[in-house]
């Protein structure tokens, strides 16, 4: 057990800042606060690196504490995840190439209609040969196709969520949010906004389902204490298997990389 933290000690430490990088014992911890947060809280992200969230204002010392208390936690999920390596793929926009939406399979199909850069009709994954042959601009149109899908999508699903939870319904955005698959930020009133990670909508329904309930708990609870879990697990009693799930699958999903042509 690390010494305890003095009160003395406290008093002189000073407050942790937002996007500060904290380090304990070799470990570099981002900082995220919220004056939502009581608590602190620890995630080890997809990559490997890990954010501390803290209650603004929450002192240095106070932080280091408690990351050296949850260093067997820590040591669990890095080991854990380097058994499970992301095996993201890359995409060479070539006719064929299957790209996954709500967990089906489709197949790209080049072709010489122009208008719409990327759409999906009968069955097949319509891109112009000419936004193709450019795959920057092939990965940009593909990202905005998954975005304005998944965002319509994610609309239709929202509302009877949000009755389920008893909470009040977000704003709702498709994007690229970093190393997380959705996140919820408080707004004025009752109503946050909820941006969901665009690649997620490669996964099956009822994971896209998992996320959206997972970020609409935080309009309640805002760490992943036990009062968190036990509001998701009424929302969705095999929540537990659903995060297994999504943690396999995610590893694998495409996000954005880009076979280089020689």
């Amino acid at each position: 057990m690390p010494d305890p933290v003095l009160p003395s000690d406290i008093a002189d430490s000073p407050p942790l800042a937002e996007g500060q990088v904290l380090t304990v014992d070799g470990r570099d911890f981002l900082i995220v606060t919220s004056d939502r947060r009581k608590r602190l809280g620890l995630t080890v992200e997809r990559d490997g690196t890990l954010t501390l969230r803290a209650p603004v204002g929450c002192e240095a010392a106070r932080a280091e504490q408690f990351v050296r208390q949850s260093r067997a936690w820590i040591d669990s999920k890095l080991l854990l995840r380097g058994r499970h390596r992301p095996a993201h793929p890359t995409r060479e926009f070539r006719d064929g190439e299957s790209f996954r939406y709500l967990g089906r399979e489709y197949r790209l199909l080049l072709v010489d209609e122009g208008g719409v850069p990327v759409r999906l009709a009968a069955g097949r994954l319509r891109m112009d040969r000419a936004v193709a042959a450019d795959p920057a601009r092939a990965r940009r149109d593909m990202v905005a196709w998954y975005r304005k899908s998944g965002l319509r999508w994610s609309r239709g699903r929202l509302q009877p969520w949000a009755a389920r939870m008893e909470v009040p319904e977000p704003t709702v955005t498709v994007r690229d949010v970093g190393n997380r698959w959705g996140t919820y930020r408080p707004g004025e009133g009752d109503h946050g906004t909820m941006a969901l990670h665009w690649a997620v909508f490669q996964l099956p329904a009822h994971l896209v389902d998992y996320v959206i309930a997972h970020e609409l708990a935080h309009i309640r609870v805002s760490g992943h204490g036990p009062g968190y879990w036990s509001l998701l697990k009424r929302a969705i009693p095999e929540c537990e298997a659903r995060k297994e799930e999504l943690d396999d699958l995610g590893r694998r999903l495409w996000l954005g990389q880009v076979t280089e042509r020689v």
